[in-house]
């Protein structure tokens, strides 16, 4: 456990000229950094706390500084607890000291922020362009507050740099960007000896939709139906980081039954894309029967959410200072009586395929990510969960009503398909049981409080553990409850480039298989 007050401490008394020091919330100190000082500060937060940075973005403030705002969120291992680090950066000199080479996953961070601002990782390891495909304009950065969209794009017809692997008996199989079948678009290069795959690049960011800026275009009322868009099977997770950003800023609470029901909508959303998964990896190894099942069972759920709320996706449940949606006794009966025949018929088509030796052959084994690995790339959520990190953010940051329901975190050490499958078998279980206890302690009251008007320049970020991992959202206010700007960060994020380790030294046909057991968002990566 760390006291704010004494980290506050400890910051002030720290060999760097650290300046406006102070705690923010019950676990969150601020402070601002001078920009070269941005690599000690990150040094000094790892040797003495463990920290690691989960959130780093930039925000055009060259209107009231005449610079631009780096941010970086450090998340302290073990503790509920988070230092925000801001900087400067002028826009006479766009430069910034990178971290590229003490964590990878700043270093794509650091890509983003050069694409979408313009602005210079110094010394960075690897600057080929993240969102920015070859025909966008070469001074076109689209978070930038003056960005024009250009005319026209048009391809430059500069191939994207990938890197080639040489050798005798070395050769390269290129899949997609278009695939056979109903899928969002990436596009997947393996180096492969033989059948044996020993390199993996990735090109994503074809379905690139500007969502981050598409934010600043709209008042804040209306920025709960676009998060709710943002990855569609992650509807419930992305609104409601995001309405914990909004009350975070506003400083408001919401009443204690929109809590519990916050906990009911997020777990009937891991419950069903966990019980979808569980079938669809088990059809990659040619045993469709379990995936006829689980279809069949996630939409029983889908259906039982058009009955609850009116949509199969659950859009339409939250509100900033809320929920927008009530449960009657009725509907209670309906979820209990509903969500329990499910978990029956899956716990039986999970007996069915522990016991088929041909689908533990291919799952046992195959794309195994190590604990070490998982942690130098900071894989998050199931991923890190079945590769041994013991992670989870309803726990470790609880939200909405998870500090009063005390939950299981399932951990897995072998890394491998199996444990993937198996994480999401025990954590639908767990949603399963949570589901049951917040509707039996569902307190009685409003559902929603009004939120009072966002003070203009202010930022706040909101944090929910999705199913696939955390999804984190930082919202700064703009003028009259408009949003200046928002980051969002999916779990996808972080976790695709846990594929390409994965799949390293297994053979071309295991891809799909291995592919499937990570499941990431196209969209919420590429936003």
């Amino acid at each position: 456990m760390v006291d704010l007050n004494e980290l506050v401490h400890n910051l002030s008394t720290a060999p760097l000229d650290l300046t406006a020091i102070a705690v923010q919330s019950p676990r969150e100190v601020r402070v601002d950094v001078p920009l070269p000082q941005i690599p000690g500060l990150a040094d000094y937060l790892r040797e003495h706390f463990r920290a690691r940075p989960e959130l780093i973005w930039a925000e055009d403030t060259r209107a009231v500084h005449d610079d631009f705002t780096l941010r970086y969120i450090f998340e302290l291992e073990g503790a509920d607890a988070f230092v925000t680090a801001s900087a400067a950066v002028p826009a006479s000199a766009p430069t910034f000291p990178s971290l590229a080479t003490r964590w990878y996953l700043a270093s794509r961070f650091e890509r983003e922020i050069h694409d979408l601002f313009g602005l210079v990782p110094a010394d960075h390891p690897d600057l080929r362009g993240l969102p920015r495909h070859q025909f966008w304009p070469v001074d076109y950065h689209p978070l930038r507050k003056d960005a024009d969209p250009p005319a026209t794009f048009e391809d430059s017809g500069t191939p994207f740099p990938f890197r080639y692997v040489e050798g005798e008996g070395i050769y390269e199989i290129t899949v997609g960007p278009v695939h056979a079948g109903i899928i969002e678009p990436g596009h997947f290069r393996f180096s492969v000896e033989g059948e044996t795959i020993i390199n993996l690049e990735s090109r994503l960011y074809f379905v690139h939709k500007g969502i981050e800026k598409l934010f600043e275009t709209m008042p804040y009322s209306m920025g709960v139906q676009l998060a709710e868009r943002i990855s569609g099977d992650s509807s419930v997770a992305h609104a409601m980081a995001f309405c914990q950003a909004m009350e975070s800023l506003a400083g408001a609470a919401i009443p204690p039954r929109a809590a519990y029901l916050r906990v009911v909508w997020l777990e009937l959303e891991r419950l069903y894309n966990h019980i979808a998964d569980v079938g669809a990896i088990c059809t990659d190894t040619g045993f469709a029967l379990a995936n006829a099942h689980a279809l069949r069972l996630r939409e029983d759920l889908l259906r039982l959410h058009a009955r609850l709320v009116g949509h199969r996706l659950l859009r339409g449940t939250l509100a900033v200072g809320g929920v927008a949606c009530d449960l009657t006794d009725d509907q209670i009966a309906d979820l209990r009586t509903t969500v329990a025949a499910v978990l029956s018929d899956f716990n039986e088509v999970v007996e069915i395929a522990r016991n088929n030796g041909l689908l533990l052959d291919r799952l046992h084994g195959t794309g195994r990510l190590t604990e070490a690995t998982a942690r130098e790339l900071q894989i998050v959520g199931l991923a890190a969960r079945a590769s041994g990190i013991n992670a989870d953010t309803r726990r470790d940051h609880p939200f909405a009503a998870y500090e009063n329901l005390p939950l299981r975190v399932p951990v897995f050490t072998e890394g491998d398909v199996w444990a993937r499958w198996a994480a999401r078998v025990e954590e639908a279980q767990v949603s399963y049981d949570l589901i049951l206890r917040a509707v039996e302690g569902l307190p009685y009251g409003k559902i929603a409080e009004p939120v009072a008007e966002l003070p203009e320049g202010a930022g706040a970020f909101g944090l929910v553990e999705g199913w696939r991992g955390p999804i984190w959202h930082w919202v700064v206010a703009g003028k009259h409850n408009s949003l200046a700007r928002v980051k969002i960060k999916d779990p996808s994020f972080a976790n695709w480039p846990g594929l390409h380790y994965a799949i390293l030294k297994n053979i071309v046909p295991d891809f799909p298989l291995v592919n499937k057991s990570f499941n990431l968002s196209y969209a919420g990566n590429d936003l």
